[in-house]
């Protein structure tokens, strides 16, 4: 069954004005292959979304919700790459015009599984993910989201070429196992933070847009190889914990 549901969708667009109030929308996406109990980054993620939506008492706000895990994006095929390398020649072309592009079934198929997804991201004031870390990087099911929205030019405003995610806050939960931060013996290990650092400033999500919340030593508590970092990976939770209210209190109302 599907993990991916909308709730109080509004009737108009995500950051219009209706009644003067502005509407806003959250695209809220979980990685883990952990169930939501035993997962620190789902739980985290949870208690932002709930904190955001909480916040808005009414019909306005848009909230999406996609398992990555339990609904997996489907890998991206040969057609996704000869589209792409198709519409790259033209130069960053409108979404509606790429379907124009298309040759094949193949092709048809994996723009009918694209642009949905970079709809969705495009709709979103704020972009919420909850990322544990796997192998030093992020889960192949964020992965597998990541290749497939990166359609050459979606994300670029033809007639300006500036990133059409310039305004967009992306909120980045994190969960280690471990300990990885700046100083430790496994600090050259991170390829998590760094990854998705550079990939949302790449694609034109401004620095200060892009917040990052991390738990670590997740495992201390039930693995005995960390058990001396026990109150270690306690504090670390609590903070997160705190991190993400406080994140999910102001945005995107807020200062960045």
């Amino acid at each position: 069954m599907s993990e991916t549901y909308v709730l109080r969708r509004p009737t108009y667009r995500p950051g219009e004005v209706d009644g003067g109030a502005v509407a806003r929308s959250l695209l809220h996406l979980d990685s883990s292959a952990s169930r939501s109990r035993d997962s620190v980054s789902r739980q985290l993620t949870g208690l932002f979304a709930d904190t955001w939506r909480g916040r808005r008492g009414d019909d306005r706000y848009d909230y999406r919700y996609r398992d990555l895990a339990a609904d997996p994006v489907p890998l991206i095929s040969p057609g996704f790459v000869s589209l792409g390398r198709r519409a790259q020649r033209h130069g960053p072309v409108p979404l509606a015009v790429v379907p124009s592009l298309v040759r094949g079934d193949d092709e048809a198929r994996e723009w009918g599984l694209t642009l949905p997804l970079i709809n969705e991201l495009l709709a979103a004031d704020t972009v919420l993910l909850g990322v544990p870390m796997y192998n030093f990087t992020v889960p192949a099911a964020l992965k597998a989201w990541i290749d497939r929205i990166t359609f050459p030019g979606a994300f670029t405003d033809p007639g300006t070429g500036q990133s059409l995610l310039e305004r967009t806050k992306v909120v980045v939960v994190e969960a280690r196992g471990g300990c990885y931060r700046p100083g430790t013996p496994r600090e050259g290990f991170e390829f998590q933070a760094r990854y998705l650092r550079a990939y949302f400033t790449d694609l034109g999500v401004r620095e200060e847009n892009l917040h990052f919340v991390c738990a670590e030593m997740t495992r201390a508590a039930d693995n005995p190889a960390l058990a001396r970092f026990r109150s270690m990976g306690a504090s670390s939770l609590a903070a997160a914990r705190s991190a993400v209210t406080a994140l999910a209190a102001r945005l995107p109302d807020g200062e960045a």
